[in-house]
């Protein structure tokens, strides 16, 4: 079983209640322990991110707090590798649909594949 850390329930402040309770309960019983690395964020972020290349919109899930980023621990380490996140957003997206919570995963995205994002449709 693992828990948020610290900076993860911070980093949930302002994100929606329904995606809050989610990624709590998902971090129980997932594969691999994660990390909230992003929620709610400004529009000055959302602007930074964008001229970076990291986003291709100024009109983002994260804006509205219906949005997170997850980073999964594999050895103590932070990984990217898109297998680990597979095997997380499925096992997210499983925990969404009992919950009746319709969820969208980055990682199947064709533009931006962003495996590490999750966002609650409104």
């Amino acid at each position: 079983m693992y828990l948020l850390n610290q900076r993860s329930l911070q980093n949930l402040q302002g994100v929606h209640p329904s995606l809050v309770k989610l990624m709590k309960t998902a971090i129980l019983s997932s594969p691999f322990p994660f990390m909230i690395t992003e929620g709610l964020r400004s529009m000055e972020r959302q602007k930074q991110l964008f001229q970076e290349g990291k986003t291709k919109t100024l009109d983002s899930y994260h804006l509205k707090g219906r949005a997170v980023d997850i980073a999964i621990i594999v050895e103590n380490h932070i990984t990217w590798n898109y297998s680990f996140y597979e095997k997380v957003a499925k096992h997210i997206l499983k925990i969404a649909h009992r919950k009746h919570l319709k969820i969208t995963w980055g990682g199947t995205w064709n533009t931006l594949v962003d495996a590490c994002h999750f966002q609650l449709e409104e």
